[in-house]
């Protein structure tokens, strides 16, 4: 399995992301520019400049005319993914932590930090309204890491820095309508699946766990020896993609294999480890499984996007039970 290296980053690459029909892959960084790959050859297409400091998130609509990203310079941007121009910026008093848009692709969110003597809040918006006719909920408790848009863009979902997972209802964005306490330490990550009746939480604590979206019920956990910063689920196959590795701060102290920077591939349902890819230099901040299902990203503290395609025996391995 050879990997395409995408190298247009100058730091770490803090969140990947493929538009609904896959051809194209978005990646963000602790440097100021958002970047568009296409994903089958890894030929960069252009980069998005309007931030002033770190991006942490990226997203981009259902028909892939726009992209929403995040950053520490106290602002989220809406762009014309095709142009690259911004349409729309959103001025926040701390940094987005995350953001996204719903199914429909008509409405987004993002989150701010708690820093500055600020709350951490919760923004909703309309895709064509001005930025004056939005909702926003003040977030009580620990602060947002990771927010997804449930099924039938009913609920958000969203991950805390102190482990919590809560449900929110859109129609009444006054408290959650369930709240759960499942890590013990922050949770970095939370993706859907393909349906979204399932999402997958990466967490510090060196766990990552399955959910049901509407009950929040655990259904499965997968443990390793390290921090965990991302996880995906395939849409085609039974399969998780864990991707971690040691803390960053503690890196230059460690040999590569001892930081176990792998992405590390689980059962869904056995919850047993199956392989592992390894390639980055450092801890994997981003992992995404192609919509398609036939391959992976992955983005590391290194600033490289690696691209992997599956081989045949990816398709033709059965777990044995």
């Amino acid at each position: 399995m050879k990997p395409l290296l995408l190298q247009g980053h100058e730091r770490s690459v803090t969140c990947i992301k493929y538009n609904r029909q896959g051809d194209l892959l978005f990646s963000v960084a602790k440097d100021t520019k958002p970047t568009v790959w296409y994903s089958d050859n890894g030929e960069r297409l252009g980069t998005y400049n309007g931030h002033g400091g770190a991006v942490w998130c990226v997203d981009v609509n259902r028909d892939s005319h726009l992209v929403l990203t995040g950053s520490a310079d106290s602002s989220a941007i809406l762009w014309d993914c095709e142009l690259g121009k911004p349409l729309r910026t959103y001025v926040c008093q701390s940094a987005v932590r995350t953001c996204g848009f719903n199914v429909l692709g008509n409405q987004l969110l993002y989150t701010t930090d708690e820093t500055m003597g600020q709350k951490c809040q919760l923004f909703l918006y309309d895709t064509a309204s001005s930025e004056d006719e939005g909702m926003h909920l003040d977030i009580e408790g620990s602060k947002i890491t990771s927010a997804q848009w449930g099924p039938f863009d009913e609920h958000i979902i969203t991950g805390h820095e102190n482990g919590e997972v809560r449900l929110y209802d859109v129609r009444q964005l006054t408290k959650p309508c369930k709240m759960i306490h499942p890590h013990k330490g922050s949770i970095n990550n939370l993706q859907m699946s393909i349906d979204r009746t399932f999402f997958v939480t990466a967490s510090k604590d060196h766990a990552a766990k399955l959910f049901e979206s509407d009950t929040l019920q655990i259904l499965k956990t997968y443990f390793t020896e390290r921090p965990i910063n991302s996880a995906a689920i395939s849409p085609i196959r039974e399969h998780v993609v864990l991707g971690g590795g040691q803390e960053a701060a503690e890196v230059t102290t460690t040999a590569t294999k001892a930081g176990k920077f792998y992405a590390r591939f689980f059962h869904l349902i056995f919850e047993e480890e199956i392989g592992r890819v390894k390639g980055h230099f450092g801890p994997i901040n981003s992992v995404e499984f192609h919509p398609n299902g036939k391959s992976y990203s992955s983005g590391g503290e290194d600033g490289f996007v690696r691209v992997h395609n599956f081989d045949d025996s990816y398709f033709s391995f059965d777990f044995d039970y």
